[in-house]
């Protein structure tokens, strides 16, 4: 009997192991594969995975996505007024997708997955106007921030599922500091995870924003990134959930300065710790946990290539040479689109 209920024991536990996808742990990956699925002269900074279609906006006004399944694929292109329009924003519900431009005029579009149908949303015109990471926190609310015209940075929203954005006034929002903004660089300075809403910022301040009401109120913490000149900062972060968070950046104009440059948090980003000082990987564009590794496994490209972490961040690997990749995202908890100067690619960690 008592051999019978430990063979049923260690059934549940290995069935719960399974099942739960949080019991996955970190693996251990030394090389990938890479295949490319789009090779034009374009510089992609924002992807959006949506089921077996990657979209994507970038410069020159395009946009479009690539089928990960077969050969139907789109593109087009945004012409207005003869602009040289450069998308870096993407943001999708289930029946749309929104691209938004950075600088004058800023102008935001609104996509029909099914028709194709692009409709002009938002417009705004100001001089210091400029946009940098926009996303859904569910079908009807979204959010996209942007530089300071003013004293706060720039904050659109919308309830109505994208139809129709408003500015939020600087008496909602936290001030900025003089030479504090967002950097564009791959749409990831924007995060939300389970009901809590992130963004950070870069320059001459950079600090780390949440809120727990989807950009109501915001709570301010300081962060150990190097800071202080206009292109030094934090310029991606990401969140496993609502406690565990990663940013990274640090010097564009130093790409192989690691120092000061990566930090995690534990506690929501209330306070952050400096992780792999002088070890990893230099100037970053983009980090993400993969799915499933308990908030153990990080990838990051950037100017040193592709690297990789299976323990939060103290000691990376780097998986590949390529400096050429600003964005990515994953697709499944081993396989990721990437993209950057001249293409997109699928790569597979191996």
């Amino acid at each position: 009997m008592r051999k019978i209920v430990l063979i049923a024991l260690l059934t549940i536990f290995l069935f719960s192991c399974s099942s739960d996808k949080k019991f996955i742990s970190a693996p251990r990956y030394s090389k990938i594969k890479m295949d490319t699925l789009l090779a034009e002269k374009i510089s992609c900074r924002a992807l959006a995975i949506d089921g077996n279609k990657v979209w994507y906006s970038a410069n020159q006004g395009k946009y479009g996505y690539i089928s990960l399944v077969d050969s139907t694929d789109f593109s087009a292109v945004v012409a207005k007024e003869n602009l040289k329009l450069e998308f870096r924003s993407i943001a999708q519900t289930s029946q749309s997708i929104f691209i938004l431009s950075v600088a004058n005029p800023a102008l935001l579009y609104k996509i029909d997955k099914e028709t194709k149908q692009i409709v002009l949303v938002y417009q705004e015109n100001t001089e210091k106007v400029f946009y940098d990471s926009m996303l859904f926190m569910n079908n009807q609310e979204g959010i996209a921030i942007g530089d300071p015209t003013s004293v706060c940075p720039s904050i659109i929203t919308t309830n109505d599922g994208g139809t129709t954005w408003k500015k939020r006034s600087c008496d909602t929002l936290p001030n900025f500091a003089d030479g504090e903004a967002f950097f564009a660089a791959s749409n990831t300075n924007l995060v939300y995870k389970n009901n809590t809403l992130i963004m950070v910022s870069g320059g001459k301040k950079s600090r780390a924003f949440t809120s727990k009401d989807k950009g109501e109120n915001w709570q301010i913490f300081e962060t150990p990134i190097v800071q202080g000149n206009v292109m030094t900062g934090i310029f991606t972060a990401d969140f496993y959930d609502e406690n565990t968070g990663f940013i990274a950046g640090g010097n564009y104009e130093k790409p192989f300065q690691n120092f000061q440059n990566k930090a995690f948090t534990t506690n929501g980003g209330k306070t952050w710790a400096l992780v792999a000082e002088n070890e990893g990987f230099g100037y970053a564009s983009c980090v993400q946990y993969l799915p499933y590794s308990a908030g153990k496994a990080i990838l990051e490209v950037g100017a040193n290539g592709v690297f990789y972490s299976r323990d939060g961040g103290k000691k990376w690997k780097q998986l590949a040479p390529d400096k050429d990749f600003i964005a990515f995202r994953f697709v499944d908890n081993k396989t990721l689109v990437a993209s950057g100067k001249d293409r997109i690619v699928k790569i597979v960690l191996k």
